[in-house]
């Protein structure tokens, strides 16, 4: 039975945009009106003032998205439970959408404005779940403020709408990111709570240095916990032999760990770790993915601050690898997360020293002895060079000191002989090193927050291949003129400084890095905190 909304109601649908034919319409005397279904002026009332459900509703002429027995509502509504349910194959807490309750409100919904409520909850549903796998579930400045990232949020009206002219089941997969290294993520994901679910990877090995020849408790213990991760073919030989440190090689090398077979104290560290903390980082890189589910560039230079490297990518692959040192785990050093676009390069830089090294670190020192750091001028705020006999340090404190500092282009220079910009407020950008001892090191987290470079010139040469014939030569060129000389890139390339202490190699297969600045674990108990949960057989 059709009913017409009373007058009282008409300010209300007006407010939702309705088109003014509807509204004419619903505005109309008794006799010759359009009449309203009862069921669609109850959807109207509902979401009321909801502007990103009403542009929805509006679009869809406020008929239910998934109420009722046509074949449309029922793929949508099928589709949607099914992704709901579906939802701890993204490492998102099918708690959070409910599926359970939302069909239990679907068989007990009688009344038509229970009907409507019930479209709306399922709506709410859809659109939660949709911004959660594809954007993620946090706000990630909020849990660690150093990730300065912009997430590329989807607009939810446009989301929806999006969504009523599609096949569902095909909206509803999409959705997720859908470069490789989300999906190799997922499968790990399954893996390993397959692993936790049959008992984990045994027992923890003992605190004891095992070495190639070595036998008894700990080896074998060693060959057992190798097998259960997947390192070793099974084996009943009890003695450290070849293939045993081989595979612990394999271990090491995939761990970020020094590749030398010996299990010690580091590597023993990493062997122990449960099952349930390797998911969890495994969960948190998903949904660091989803934060960063957008178009990364056709070429694009990846640094992942844990695996301390920097990567040149084409077409998803990689052509270029590097080490790099990235800023010390001190609060004000560690090198913050962000995307930005490399405009040009710098050979043979000059180093205009960051105000916070200025008057933290070498006031001091030249307060006791004017000439300490000789190789560094002193200047004035027009980049003229100031005698440091011409200035009393002693009357100077961190806010009133005056004077900038530069290093001059030199091999000792702190930045090195070239350096690769991405403007951006942070000043953050990669750079050369004099100091090259540091790459060697198993953890390289020592600079102000900079990212230097083990191969700055092949990296150079690697970014100017795409515009010059002999970009060595090019470059070589100009670092013998010992000027300081600019190079602009003519196609810019994306830069993403990324944390991920959980990736995939090429070859697909999984890698676990230490949380060097423990943000992991901040965002792990912020996922938990919105329900995300590990259960299983304790490892």
């Amino acid at each position: 039975m059709s009913v017409v909304p009373i007058p009282s109601l008409l300010p209300k649908l007006r407010r939702l945009c309705l088109p003014a034919g509807l509204i004419a319409a619903l505005a109309m005397p008794v006799a010759g009106q359009a009449q309203v279904s009862p069921f669609r002026q109850a959807l109207a009332e509902t979401v009321a003032g909801q502007s990103e459900l009403a542009a929805g509703y509006r679009a869809h002429g406020f008929a239910g998205i998934w109420t009722g027995t046509d074949a449309a509502a029922v793929a949508r509504r099928n589709a949607l439970l099914s992704a709901l349910a579906g939802a701890d194959a993204h490492g998102l807490p099918r708690s959070r959408y409910d599926p359970e309750g939302l069909m239990a409100r679907m068989r007990d919904a009688q009344t038509v404005q229970e009907r409507a409520e019930m479209d709306v909850a399922l709506t709410r549903a859809f659109l939660r779940y949709a911004r959660d796998v594809q954007t993620g579930m946090l706000e990630p400045g909020r849990v660690v403020p150093l990730i300065r990232r912009e997430v590329p949020l989807r607009d939810p009206a446009k989301t929806l709408v999006a969504f009523l002219d599609a096949d569902p089941v095909v909206f509803l997969r999409d959705l997720a990111p859908s470069n490789p290294e989300y999906g190799r993520l997922m499968r790990a994901r399954a893996e390993l709570q397959h692993a936790l679910d049959t008992g984990g990877w045994g027992p923890r090995l003992p605190e004891t240095k095992i070495s190639q020849g070595d036998s008894g408790p700990a080896v074998v213990a060693l060959r057992d916990r190798l097998i259960a991760m997947g390192y070793l073919a099974p084996t009943t030989v009890a003695v450290m032999d070849e293939a045993m440190v081989a595979a612990v090689r394999d271990f090491q090398a995939r761990h970020g760990l020094a590749v030398d077979g010996v299990v010690g104290p580091g590597t023993r560290a990493e062997l122990n770790r449960p099952v349930e903390e390797r998911l969890q980082s495994v969960l948190v890189a998903m949904e660091r993915e989803r934060w960063t589910n957008m178009e990364r560039g056709r070429r694009h230079v990846l640094v992942n601050l844990t695996d301390f490297s920097a990567t040149i990518v084409d077409d998803e692959v990689e052509t270029f690898r590097t080490r790099s040192v990235i800023g010390a785990e001190m609060p004000d050093r560690q090198t913050p997360e962000f995307s930005d676009v490399m405009e040009h390069m710098v050979i043979n830089p000059s180093w205009y020293v960051p105000r916070s090294i200025v008057v933290n670190e070498y006031l001091p020192q030249l307060k006791r002895n004017r000439n300490a750091a000789s190789q560094i001028l002193i200047t004035d705020r027009s980049g003229r060079e100031i005698s440091r006999n011409a200035i009393d340090f002693s009357r100077y404190d961190a806010r009133s000191f005056p004077f900038s500092m530069r290093q001059p282009p030199s091999n000792s220079n702190a930045l090195g002989l070239v350096k690769f910009m991405f403007p951006n407020r942070w000043n953050i950008y990669l750079h050369d090193t004099p100091a090259k001892s540091l790459f060697g090191r198993e953890v390289r987290a020592f600079s102000h927050g900079c990212v230097r470079l083990n191969d700055p010139f092949e990296f150079a040469h690697a970014l100017l291949a795409a515009q010059e014939d002999d970009p060595e030569g090019f470059f070589r060129a100009r670092l013998n003129s010992g000027r300081e000389t600019r190079v602009s890139l003519e196609t810019p390339v994306p830069v993403h400084l990324i944390y991920r202490t959980a990736f995939t190699d090429p070859e697909g297969r999984l890698e676990f890095r230490r949380d060097v600045y423990g943000r992991d674990a901040a965002i792990w108990a912020a996922l938990a905190r919105e329900g995300v949960a590990i259960l299983g057989p304790a490892s």
